[in-house]
């Protein structure tokens, strides 16, 4: 046990550090081997179970979301007809369905695609199987999963001092590396190795607890939310170039972490606010008190927290404040922004031509069928896995499909699924900001990838 003038803590908070906590690590963030199908697949614990439910509620999943959607929508409607400060008595739901006439509109215009949908209400290109559908007969089955098993237990991440363990010893590398604090290490390992709506679930949340500043949210949900080890594996495999998965994901870790270096420095990330959700304006991070350094002084700081945990219907609470923050607040805009730039990517030719300026930059850099690329370049704005499929059908390059798979996968900014979540959650990030952003990493990890597919074909 440690020094009692150092760490002038009960035992019991020892203990509500460490167990919880190495459960939250568990559950999150150590791979598993588990059988699907007879094959064996490597999975986080939270990712299975969100596997294993979806499974078992497959038929019921789009009716559910539909529900969820629609009530949403109509509730956020009738809020903003009867006044917010009607539930002022309730800051949980005022903040959740208390939104500007914006987010409203969007709620409803999910609803509608969303019914429309289900019941194959309508023109087709709103319900086929490439955009209304694919969203609602996939996504949100995953989104409702995910979202319930890691809403529940994301308070053992954030809640018993793990954050402030980690926090303040990786601060020395996370803030003169990326312009983040060091516990911010923790949402990216649990993107990495789960999943990217985790990483947005556990930034947005941050934020409004007041850990993160503007700037450091934005930087994090648009940069770190990376995609997760089981999808890269999708995506690779969809190109027909599975044998060269270890390379495939060097690749994107390198040109990741690239961009990573790059981005926080050039704008629209650069000038957003260091401020907190509050207006506070974030203070220089203070170094270890006399007589601690970084990793005993992290462990004060976390029994500090443990210390603050007293109840266990409070983590229970916190919880399904998560799951309905998750359900209510993220799924509508996924469905009304996704749907629609499905639409745009599925059956009009825009992503063809604004992806036309591409092509004598890839025949520069020696890409073979650098037409046929370049429609694929922007695609994944809309969907990070369009521009494989579109790829594994018109091209031929294991080169170009190397690239294309790589670089759909570190663009990391697509509509349907984080794009979405960033705009349905806290996080300070608009339209035109992802945009921006989604082209800049576009033209940076681009190089990266195409100078080492060259050595590697």
């Amino acid at each position: 046990m440690q020094n009692d003038s150092k760490f002038p803590f009960k035992g019991i908070n020892h203990i509500k550090f460490i167990i919880p906590s190495l459960l939250g690590i568990f559950l999150f963030m150590i791979p598993i081997s588990v059988n699907v199908g007879g094959e064996e697949k490597a999975t986080v614990p939270v990712a299975f179970f969100a596997e294993w439910l979806k499974l078992q509620l497959a038929g019921q999943l789009s009716a559910i979301m539909t529900i969820i959607i629609i009530i949403t929508a109509l509730a956020t409607l009738l809020v903003k007809l009867i006044g917010g400060q009607k539930l002022d008595r309730f800051p949980f739901f005022k903040s959740l369905l208390d939104v500007s006439w914006f987010w409203t509109i969007v709620r409803m215009v999910g609803a509608v695609l969303v019914y429309l949908t289900l019941f194959k209400i309508g023109p087709e290109f709103i319900h086929s199987g490439a955009t209304g559908d694919l969203l609602l007969g996939d996504l949100l089955h995953t989104l409702f999963t995910v979202f319930l098993f890691a809403g529940l237990f994301l308070p053992l991440l954030l809640s018993f001092g793990l954050l402030e363990f980690f926090g303040t010893m990786l601060t020395v590398v996370m803030r003169p590396l990326f312009k983040l604090p060091g516990r911010s290490s923790v949402d990216s390992l649990a993107s990495w190795l789960g999943d990217g709506t985790i990483g947005v679930l556990l930034t947005s949340k941050q934020y409004q607890e007041g850990h993160y500043t503007k700037k450091e949210a934005a930087i994090i949900g648009t940069t770190f939310s990376v995609v997760s080890i089981t999808f890269t594996l999708v995506v690779i495999d969809k190109v027909g170039l599975s044998d060269y998965f270890a390379p495939f994901y060097g690749t994107v870790l390198l040109s990741g972490v690239i961009a990573a270096l790059i981005m926080p420095r050039i704008p629209p990330l650069s000038r957003k606010e260091s401020t907190y959700v509050s207006g506070e304006i974030a203070e220089e991070e203070t170094a270890s008190p006399e007589g601690y350094n970084v990793a005993t002084w992290g462990y004060y700081k976390a029994l500090k927290q443990a210390q603050t945990q007293n109840s266990f219907g409070t983590f229970l609470k916190q919880g399904a404040q998560n799951v309905l923050d998750m359900w209510m607040g993220v799924a509508p805009i996924v469905m009304a922004f996704g749907t629609i730039a499905l639409i745009i990517a599925e059956y009009t030719p825009v992503f063809s031509w604004i992806g036309m300026p591409f092509i004598p930059l890839l025949e520069l850099m020696q890409i073979p069928e650098a037409a046929a690329a370049s429609e694929t370049i922007l695609v994944g704005f809309a969907d990070m896995f369009l521009p494989a499929i579109i790829a594994s059908s018109a091209i031929e390059s294991q080169m170009t499909l190397f690239i294309i798979a790589a670089l759909s996968v570190t663009q990391l900014i697509y509509m349907s699924e984080v794009g979405g979540l960033l705009l349905g959650s806290k996080i300070p990030i608009n339209f035109r900001d992802l945009l921006i952003i989604f082209l800049e990493r576009t033209l940076i990890t681009l190089p990266v990838i195409t100078i080492i597919a060259h050595l590697l074909f």
